[in-house]
């Protein structure tokens, strides 16, 4: 009775926040709250514009960018007025900074989309509730960014940015808000234990962790894991395929540095210990009609997002369908899960597989896995999914579309594929 009382407060307030984000107000800054037309639930004549919006944001990007400035504004105008808000973040604030700044060039790059916009936020709703994340503090960030505007860009901000960064932030926001809401009955983390540990290599292990709970979950998701040994700080990692029969999920754990979540669940975990698991999230995952063929182009760690969509596709093929993966890896000695690999390989014969190590001995001119799509057949009609390093993630999305895949034939994580050096380039043709 008691955790139905609870939840019902939660989803009145997440409704009082959606209404007010909805309804027009007077901003406390320069410009004007956006109406509801700007935040329409479904398309049609009164649907938000977003490509009005996207258009105003780009051509004055250059009065709030680098992003790193305005973000460093932003977290010291909200900690100032809300010091309470500093214990959700973890110590090192550096993780959170690049985050969010990928959030808002996602946001930029997909704005003339409000469809992918609103699946992506409501996503990120769903997994913010893990940390904390109320209703009221989306209100709160807001008005912490239209400061950390007006200061990033000297006060001269014109009220017409003001109110489209405003638009976008209110319609992200209430998509998230609707994604905390769709998810109440759920936890909002699962309580894991590690029940087995493999150093494959001094910088990389395999983890098996135990949820407490059956853990929901489609192969090529990715779930955020904390350790108590770093409280707040959440990383992104793929399980390596389905749930086992007990419940596992395996994790492949590269340490990236020393101090973050990934040295310490290298070299600090053992059997025995917690670990507390998000949400499962991402859209890299096979259709339900498998109806093209699968190209697959992974690197390091992303060998895991591989190994689960082959396994997938290796349960359900239809008759005649057929993939593709190519694997790089710096080193031979990189292919750490290379049994995997071969046990694939032998029971399908439907799956192709290229190995491109960047460094192989003997100069064999191999070329990078990016350029060794070009040399092996015609991939137009394929569904390709990408996975590994943002610098592998981002060359391969770019490579795909030039060998003349289309958009939606690309899958990966958007938000992975790392902070572009320059500002997006302007969408042209139809708006969808």
């Amino acid at each position: 009775m008691n955790d139905n009382y609870h939840a019902l407060l939660a989803r009145r307030e997440a409704m009082r926040l959606r209404d007010r984000l909805l309804t027009p107000a007077a901003h406390p800054g320069k410009g004007t709250s956006p109406g509801p037309a700007f935040f329409a639930d479904s398309p049609g004549d009164d649907a938000y514009d977003g490509g009005a919006d996207q258009e105003v944001i780009m051509r004055n990007l250059a009065q709030v960018t680098p992003f790193g400035h305005l973000i460093d504004h932003l977290y010291q105008v909200m900690f100032e007025r809300h010091p309470y808000l500093r214990k959700l973040f973890p110590d090192s604030m550096e993780f959170q900074q690049v985050h969010l700044e990928r959030a808002f060039w996602y946001l930029i790059e997909n704005l003339h989309r409000p469809e992918d916009v609103t699946a992506f936020c409501t996503r990120l709703g769903r997994d913010h509730r893990k940390l904390g994340v109320l209703p009221v503090h989306y209100g709160l960030f807001e008005e912490a960014l239209v400061e950390a505007l007006h200061r990033t860009a000297d006060g001269r901000l014109g009220a017409d940015v003001e109110r489209a960064w405003l638009r976008m932030v209110r319609f992200a926001a209430a998509a998230m808000v609707d994604g905390a809401n769709e998810a109440l009955a759920e936890p909002t983390y699962w309580n894991g234990t590690v029940v087995d540990h493999q150093r494959r290599r001094p910088d990389l292990a395999v983890l098996r962790v135990r949820p407490a709970e059956p853990y929901p979950y489609r192969p090529g998701q990715f779930a955020t894991l904390q350790t108590p040994l770093l409280p707040h700080t959440w990383r992104p990692y793929t399980p390596a395929g389905a749930p086992d029969a007990d419940g596992d999920l395996e994790f492949h754990i590269r340490r990236t540095g020393p101090d973050g979540v990934s040295d310490a669940l290298v070299t600090r975990t053992g059997v025995g210990d917690t670990l507390r698991l998000g949400p499962a999230q991402g859209t890299t995952t096979l259709d339900d009609d498998l109806a093209h063929d699968v190209l697959i182009v992974a690197g390091g760690t992303g060998w895991a997002t591989a190994r689960a969509l082959l396994e997938d596709l290796a349960a359900r093929r239809p008759p005649g369908r057929r993939a593709h993966l190519f694997l790089g890896a710096r080193t031979a000695d990189d292919l750490y899960d290379a049994p995997a690999l071969a046990r694939l390989e032998s029971h399908c014969a439907w799956l192709r597989v290229v190995r491109v190590i960047d460094e192989e001995p003997g100069g064999s001119g191999r070329a990078p896995v990016t350029e060794a799509l070009a040399g092996h057949g015609d991939f137009g009609s394929h569904m390709a999914y990408v996975s590994g390093p943002p610098g592998l993630v981002g060359a391969a999305v770019r490579r795909l579309a030039e060998l003349g895949l289309p958009a939606d034939h690309i899958r990966y994580d958007p938000v992975a594929a790392g902070v572009p050096t320059r500002p997006p380039s302007r969408p042209t043709g139809p708006q969808g």
